[in-house]
């Protein structure tokens, strides 16, 4: 059995910009590294763009047995 946990990590990239900043990848590896740490794995990411503000986001999820 699985326990998983989303999180939203918000990024300098706007959405018509196609490349991802070194300090938005230093915050994601910040991230899953911390997380790692405390037993979670990632499962999988996903590049969410808005297109009505000037950043967007990536939503990352992780598991860890129950």
């Amino acid at each position: 059995m699985w326990t998983y946990k989303s999180e939203v990590l918000e990024t300098s990239v706007k959405w018509f910009k196609d490349s991802a900043s070194t300090e938005d990848l230093g915050h994601l590896d910040d991230l899953v590294n911390s997380r790692a740490k405390e037993g979670w794995e990632l499962v999988t990411h996903s590049y969410m763009p808005n297109v009505i503000a000037t950043r967007s986001a990536i939503l990352v999820t992780f598991k860890k047995e129950k």
